[in-house]
Formats: C-alpha cells, sequence, structure tokens
C-alpha cells in the first residue's frame, strides 16, 4: 500500500545488495578467466548464480518501492538518466568491436612481425536472405513495443499494451532461433568461432548482441507480467520506458550491424560461394 511522503526525494535502507553483487560479479569474472584457461566452470556458475540472485533480488524491491509510492517524480527522473547512462556503457561497448571490425577489415596486418596477412577463403552470406529476414523480425518488434508504449501513454488501454508485448516478446524469441540456425548452418559451412580476426570479430559483435536480445526479451517478459497485473499507469511506468530504450537501442545495433558486417564486411573477404 502507498504512503504519503512530504518530501521528493527516496533515502534507501541499509541493502545488502550492492556489496553481494559486487562480490557476485568478481566471482563471475574471475571464474571467466580460469574457464579460458581450460579449468572447470565451476567459479564462473557460481559468480552468475550470485548476479542473477543479486538482480532478482534488488529489481523485486525497486518495484515493491514503486507500488508503495517511493518514486516521485524526481526518483523517477533519476532512474531515468541511470539507465541512460547504462545505454551508453552500452553502446561503447559495441563501438569496441565496430572499431576492430572495421580497422582489421580495412587495414588487415599479421599478429607476426615479418608475415603476411592472408584473409581466408569463406562462404559468403546472402545479406539479403536470413540476415534481412532477421532484421525485418527484429524491426516488426520493434514497432510492437512502440505500440504498446502508446497503448498505454496515451490512451490508458491496457489491452493493447499486453498485446503489444506480448507480440514484441514472440519476434524477439523468433530472431533469437533465426539466429541460432545462421550460426550452426555458417559453421557448418566452415566459418569458426576462432582462428581469423574477421571469424572473431564477427561473432563477438553478432553473438554479444544475441546476448542482448536475450535479455531484452526477458526485460520484456517481466513487463509483460507486470503489465497483466496492472502495475503501470500512463504516469508511472519507469520500468517499461527503461525495457522499451533498451530494446530500441538492440534494434539500432543490429541495423549497424547488418549494414557493416553483413553487406560491407562480407564483400571485403575473398573466398568460393
Amino acid at each position: 500500500m502507498a504512503h504519503e511522503k512530504n518530501h521528493d526525494y527516496h533515502i534507501l535502507n541499509p541493502s545488502i545488495w550492492p556489496l553481494l553483487g559486487s562480490v557476485g560479479a568478481f566471482f563471475m569474472l574471475f571464474g571467466a578467466v580460469l574457464w579460458m584457461q581450460g579449468q572447470f566452470p565451476w567459479m564462473f556458475l557460481m559468480g552468475f548464480v550470485a548476479v542473477l540472485y543479486v538482480m532478482f533480488g534488488w529489481w523485486s524491491e525497486v518495484v515493491a518501492e514503486s507500488k508503495m509510492g517511493d518514486h516521485t517524480p524526481v526518483v523517477r527522473i533519476g532512474l531515468r538518466y541511470g539507465f541512460i547512462l547504462f545505454i551508453m556503457s552500452e553502446v561503447m561497448f559495441f563501438a569496441a568491436w565496430f572499431w576492430s571490425f572495421f580497422k582489421h577489415a580495412i587495414y588487415p596486418m599479421s599478429g607476426y612481425a615479418g608475415t603476411e596477412y592472408v584473409q581466408p577463403e569463406i562462404y559468403h552470406v546472402d545479406a539479403f536472405h536470413l540476415p534481412l529476414i532477421n532484421t525485418l523480425v527484429l524491426l516488426l518488434s520493434g514497432c510492437a513495443v512502440t505500440w504498446a508504449h502508446h497503448a498505454l501513454v496515451h490512451e490508458n488501454n491496457r489491452r493493447d499494451l499486453i498485446w503489444g508485448l506480448a507480440i514484441s516478446i514472440i519476434l524477439g524469441v523468433l530472431f533469437t532461433f533465426l539466429q541460432a540456425y545462421e550460426y550452426s548452418y555458417l559453421l557448418y559451412k566452415g566459418w569458426e568461432f576462432g582462428g581469423d580476426k574477421f571469424f572473431s570479430n564477427f561473432f563477438m559483435a553478432t553473438g554479444f548482441h544475441g546476448l542482448h536480445v536475450i535479455i531484452g526479451t526477458i526485460f520484456l517478459t517481466v513487463c509483460l507480467v507486470r503489465a497483466i497485473k496492472g502495475h503501470f499507469t500512463p504516469e508511472k511506468h519507469v520500468g517499461f520506458e527503461a525495457a522499451a530504450w533498451y530494446w530500441h537501442f538492440v534494434d539500432v545495433v543490429w541495423l549497424f550491424l547488418f549494414f557493416a558486417v553483413y553487406i560491407y564486411g562480407v564483400s571485403v573477404m575473398p573466398g568460393a560461394h
């Protein structure tokens, strides 16, 4: 039940979540390094489970705070600014992969002094086949999120809000399955997860984007559950707004990947069909 506040700020109680999240992230990072060195990934898995537990517990408290009336207009502005900064950090994360991709595409160099870089013979991907279909699927999912947002903010129509979120989630899952199929087909055609710089950049850039699609799909699913429970109103819907921003960010990154990797990147690589 909401309670009255005599100020615009939310004073947080002492919480274990920041400390537990930091410890879990450390175990996950250190365990990932050990995993890359060939050891069993038990430490990574422990850290990963701890991080998931912190995310669930911490965000559940944030939702409860919203229902209690602690998310005043000033607090909601702060939450929006925080999420914008998070998206900016994600932009720089993908900028690193684009930098690496274009650098090695334009100025290919061998990793050993005195040797010449030899580009691999690759199976060429038709950008206007499965990649284009995946692009349309993701863009349509973004349109469904926009429809859901409009239904909530401008019409207070919960039915269309729920339908828009459901359609966007279905299309997000479809995108993931299509990308998994594409990966399996490219590996069958001789592509490799490691080895050449082109393969490394391709799978790291598109693979991390695929991970963001999975995270965004979970984000939207949580919003769908909350929408069904009636948590969102036209005035208070920061959680859904953050999910919509994240999903549109994923859409934009994929458009850059489509033009940079599939249209430009594959065209500059020699190889047989």
